[in-house]
């Protein structure tokens, strides 16, 4: 008891039980609850309501935390696909670029390659008429040229020079090293950094080569314009020389010289020049020919001439006589040569020319090779400028060894030594074929 009045006096109040009355029917039962249990059920429904509600806000956000994290997923997958797009668009656009670069280079590739199969096929149909040029005569510079000389021997001028460039424009074609069209020719230098565009490239590369195979072109042209107005102005040289000693010209259907007017860009400027050149060595030829089928050269080369045409004392009677040819200083047996091409009208012997060789050239003109100690060419014969024809002696009406040499036209003797100076003369314009 003094516990208890204790207790009250100081305002404690001691734990007490709760105690819960059950009643069912007639049936009451008694539950006495003690504090601490209370306190266990009542934590417990806390932790439960708590948990409760924990779940309640888990299942309520969770929602949103998956919707939020599927729309950043669709986001980054969006923006992953828009990037992808972008550089498929590009890697499009580069390749598309690359294709159209490609065609572009191709296309101005093949139309190179046609131009050199062109000059190739140009220097073809060239060939042969570099062959017929290459007979055209090369003048020896005249003494008061003498400080041109090297001037005019240097690569690419004269006539042969024509010739040497005209000849090695397929090997230059064919070297890779100086083939225009050769792409490593125009390959940038190591280290430059050259920044241009492949079509800035290619654009560059098909103008500089385009250029140079139209530098080509032209510098072809011009060289075979150069050999036909040589040939032209040489076979008019040789026609005047032959006109010159009274002698008929070559018949030829064109006798003027000169060329046809080309424009630069004439598309079919190289076919007219070679037709030209063709012209121009076909006139040559035939100048030539008619040339060497005229009594112009000589019978005994580097014999000395001891007896001219005209009147003369007669070696025999002493008086004045009529000599009608030109004798050559010949020991006997020396060989004696037709002076141009014919037919052999006479072989033996002739009276007082002893044994004769009498050759037709044609055009009413024949010569004549007197005292000869042998003849070696029968009736009927065709020989050409330069044939052997006999040796020299002295049969007939003669002093010694000699040759008598006479020239007729229309049967009537005429001065030999035209001829010889006109031989003189063509000689070198004559030498080649």
């Amino acid at each position: 008891m003094a516990h208890r009045q204790d207790s009250r006096v100081f305002g404690k109040r001691p734990k007490q039980s709760h105690t819960l009355i059950l009643a069912s029917g007639d049936t009451v039962r008694h539950m006495t609850v003690r504090p601490w249990v209370a306190g266990v059920c009542m934590s417990m429904l806390g932790v439960m309501a708590i948990g409760y509600l924990a779940a309640t806000s888990y299942l309520v956000l969770r929602d949103d935390l998956i919707g939020a994290s599927m729309a950043r997923q669709a986001r980054m997958q969006h923006a992953y696909e828009d990037r992808i797009a972008a550089l498929r668009s590009q890697v499009d656009r580069v390749t598309s670029r690359q294709l159209l670069d490609q065609q572009l280079m191709e296309e101005k590739v093949a139309e190179l390659i046609a131009r050199q199969n062109a000059l190739s096929t140009r220097h073809g149909k060239l060939g042969p008429l570099l062959d017929r040029a290459a007979a055209l005569p090369t003048p020896a510079p005249e003494a008061s040229d003498t400080a041109n000389t090297q001037a005019s021997l240097s690569p690419g001028t004269g006539k042969s020079g024509r010739l040497a460039a005209l000849a090695a424009m397929p090997e230059t074609l064919s070297n890779p090293a100086t083939n225009p069209i050769n792409p490593l020719a125009y390959a940038p230098t190591p280290g430059t950094g050259s920044g241009e565009s492949v079509s800035e490239r290619a654009d560059r590369v098909f103008s500089t080569v385009t250029l140079s195979l139209k530098s080509i072109e032209r510098d072809q042209i011009a060289r075979m314009q150069g050999l036909a107005v040589e040939a032209y102005e040489t076979a008019s040289e040789i026609d005047d020389i032959i006109r010159a000693t009274g002698l008929p010209g070559a018949s030829v259907d064109d006798t003027a010289v000169g060329g046809p007017f080309v424009r630069p860009n004439d598309p079919n400027a190289f076919d007219t020049t070679l037709e030209d050149l063709d012209q121009a060595l076909n006139r040559l030829d035939t100048v030539k020919r008619h040339a060497r089928a005229l009594p112009i050269g000589i019978p005994a080369p580097g014999r000395e001439i001891t007896s001219r045409f005209g009147n003369r004392p007669d070696p025999f009677l002493g008086r004045l006589a009529f000599h009608g040819g030109i004798d050559f200083r010949t020991p006997t047996g020396t060989p004696i040569f037709s002076t141009g091409a014919g037919v052999v009208t006479h072989a033996g012997r002739n009276a007082g020319y002893g044994k004769m060789v009498e050759i037709d050239h044609g055009n009413g003109i024949t010569t004549r090779y007197a005292h000869l100690s042998a003849v070696e060419v029968a009736e009927g014969d065709r020989v050409a400028p330069g044939t052997r024809i006999g040796k020299s002696g002295s049969t007939g009406r003669s002093t010694g060894p000699h040759l008598h040499y006479e020239v007729r036209r229309n049967g009537n003797a005429v001065d030999p030594m035209r001829y010889l100076k006109a031989a003189r003369e063509l000689k070198p314009l004559l030498a080649s074929n």
